[in-house]
């Protein structure tokens, strides 16, 4: 018997069937205008925003200054009904900046009489220093430095008849900035007035698991942004005072006036305090030189440190705590957007952006679903 006799029956084998190529279906056209339309309607709405980066800049600003003040209306709105609060907060807020220029432009004007009317002294001051002093004698000799200094000397006078035309310009730039300022005041003051029901309106439209965390985050943020500012005007209060102090002891003239300048500045971030001490040391080289402007360089440089290192962590560890990194990424884009005044909100926007997420990961985490045994789980992140 062969071998072949012994193996069972198998069937044949069938035939290879041949693989088809895929086929990916069209897109349908109406597929395709959606996501034309999609893109248009985005193009369309950044040129709207564009176009209207100026008053979207202002109700920034607006709601900025809205939320901070909250904290002082909400306090004297447990006395007195909250528009008289408002009332009395704005006034504040109006005569503060009013006070600061009443008592800087006065000074500025006068010195700068002195200046063209004692040019031409300066000028043969100038002179007898290059007579005495050899090097700078053949400094002169080769440059004719004394004699174009007093030739400007002699102009100074007719420059201050002159500058009524820069003045005037100046006016131009005070009045639109006035008008602005104006506008922004009545949208904060809209939204401090409004801003309660706002909030309500909005909360009611959430489920009721979501509630609390929104009310929770309004209120830290709220929080936030009025100790920051809160934070930030003592330590500025603080810098003013003692600078006056300083400046008082020097015998520098108005030191009143350049305190207020070191209190303006060191409301902005990061570079307001070493600019306010960069121009009151200016000033100080046309007084007691060099001993004013050394005390004051040493006494400047001492204080930064004691400011960056003891005083504003104190003051503002319990408002904001932000990275170094976000805090200055955080003042290089609202400076970018909005200037001085998106500089000063920088450090509390991204504190709000912070409290925001950290609320959000919160939610998420304490959320719970229910699950087909009937036991409560967290939700998947």
């Amino acid at each position: 018997m062969s071998d072949k006799s012994l193996m069972p029956d198998l069937p044949p084998a069938p035939p290879p069937q041949r693989r088809e190529p895929m086929i990916r279906p069209s897109m349908h056209p109406l597929s395709i205008l959606r996501v034309v339309l999609i893109v248009v309607a985005a193009v369309l709405a950044l040129f709207v925003i564009y176009k209207l980066k100026q008053p979207i800049a202002w109700m920034v600003v607006a709601g900025f200054i809205a939320i901070a003040v909250s904290g002082p209306v909400n306090f004297l709105s447990r006395w007195m009904k909250r528009g008289l609060a408002i009332a009395i907060v704005y006034i504040g807020v109006v005569l503060i900046p009013i006070l600061m220029m009443a008592a800087l432009v006065p000074p500025i004007v006068e010195q700068a009489e002195e200046l063209a009317k004692n040019a031409p002294k300066y000028a043969q001051d100038l002179q007898d220093f290059a007579n005495e002093n050899k090097q700078v004698r053949e400094l002169d000799d080769k440059f004719d430095l004394t004699a174009k200094v007093e030739e400007l000397a002699q102009e100074a006078p007719a420059k201050v008849g002159d500058a009524a035309g820069l003045l005037a310009d100046v006016g131009a730039g005070f009045v639109a900035s006035l008008f602005a300022g104006i506008t922004i005041l009545i949208l904060s003051v809209f939204m401090v007035g409004a801003g309660p029901r706002w909030r309500r309106a909005v909360v009611r439209t959430q489920p009721e698991d979501r509630v609390e965390s929104l009310n929770r985050l309004f209120d830290r943020v709220g929080a936030a942004v009025g100790n920051y500012v809160a934070g930030a005007l003592i330590q500025a209060t603080i810098a003013g005072v003692l600078s006056y102090i300083v400046l008082l002891v020097l015998g520098v003239p108005y030191p009143l006036a350049l305190a207020l300048v070191i209190f303006a500045l060191d409301l902005v971030p990061l570079v307001g305090a070493t600019l306010g001490a960069i121009l009151v040391g200016l000033v100080t080289l046309f007084q007691d030189f060099p001993t004013a402007t050394i005390v004051w360089v040493i006494w400047s440089v001492i204080y930064q440190q004691v400011e960056n290192n003891v005083i504003q962590p104190r003051i503002q560890s319990r408002a904001v705590a932000v990275e170094p990194f976000f805090v200055l990424a955080s003042v290089l884009f609202g400076s970018a957007l909005f200037g001085v005044p998106g500089a000063l909100m920088a450090i509390p926007a991204a504190a709000s952006i912070q409290i925001a997420v950290r609320e959000y990961r919160h939610f998420r985490r304490f959320t719970r679903v229910e699950t087909p045994s009937g036991v409560m789980a967290p939700s998947p992140p």
